[in-house]
């Protein structure tokens, strides 16, 4: 699924192939990716404009135009795709296209689980996203501590609860916790200052690592190498990585290198 580093990728992408261009058109082959417009309402807010330079909160990619902004949200299987002839043939997954100067940008999604919405302002952002809390890159240490002072619960599900901190999903919490030798299940309640502060600095790292790549990186020193495989192993000490239900999501962590 799609997370900040993902998401942050098609930021740049978007900024490479759409910042400055003009929208000739738009066609939309899935009317139901289209979250709170029409095709038609969707082609008339945007012809003509130019896009500006694309922002993320979290997840979310914002497109303005200097007038109506265009949001999209990758879902599981969501990315972008550019094609500079308009005339080449749609894939199966393509599910809106922004006909532009010199070419195509197609939003792709196979199971349509994401979606495109349109806001006139800033109000209209705020409704079609849901409360989202500071895009995780941008929380401070300071900012840290009071987000999750005085919060009950697990520190995974803190950690994925966007209305807390944007853009933190199940592998890269499972990562950040695994790097800071952090249980998925421990209580926030238990964690000491020391902890915090090592979570504080390990989210950070991983954020950038993983924005560097835009993708969470397969590194063989990462846990997340090991997603997926019938025995995993710790890449650290070599123990057996275990896989378990924690905050409704299967989480991978170690019993030695991160104690209860």
């Amino acid at each position: 699924m799609p997370e900040l580093p993902d998401v942050e990728g098609f930021r740049r992408y978007f900024a490479r192939y759409a910042k400055g261009r003009r929208v000739r058109g738009v066609r939309v082959p899935a009317r139901e990716v289209l979250r709170n417009t029409s095709p038609p309402g969707l082609a008339r807010s945007l012809r003509g404009r130019r896009f500006g330079s694309p922002e993320r909160h979290g997840k979310w990619l914002l497109a303005p135009t200097g007038g109506p902004i265009l949001l999209m949200h990758f879902g599981m299987t969501g990315g972008l795709k550019w094609s500079r002839d308009d005339g080449e043939a749609l894939h199966r997954h393509d599910r809106v296209i922004l006909r532009l100067d010199g070419g195509e940008l197609r939003y792709r999604d196979m199971r349509k689980l994401g979606g495109v919405w349109l806001a006139r302002n800033r109000k209209e952002v705020d409704r079609a996203t849901g409360p989202l809390g500071p895009d995780a890159l941008a929380v401070d240490r300071a900012q840290l501590d009071e987000l999750l002072s005085g919060r009950r619960g697990g520190v995974k599900a803190a950690l994925m609860s966007q209305r807390l901190v944007a853009g933190i999903g199940n592998e890269l919490s499972d990562e950040i916790l695994w790097q800071a030798r952090i249980r998925p299940s421990r209580l926030l309640s238990s964690l000491d200052e020391r902890e915090r502060r090592e979570l504080h600095r390990t989210m950070q790292r991983v954020l950038h690592e993983s924005c560097r790549h835009a993708r969470i990186p397969r590194k063989r020193s990462w846990i997340t190498s090991q997603r997926g495989r019938r025995d995993p192993t710790c890449p650290r000490c070599r123990g057996e990585v275990r896989r378990s239900q924690v905050a409704g999501r299967t989480s991978y962590w170690c019993p030695r290198c991160q104690p209860a």
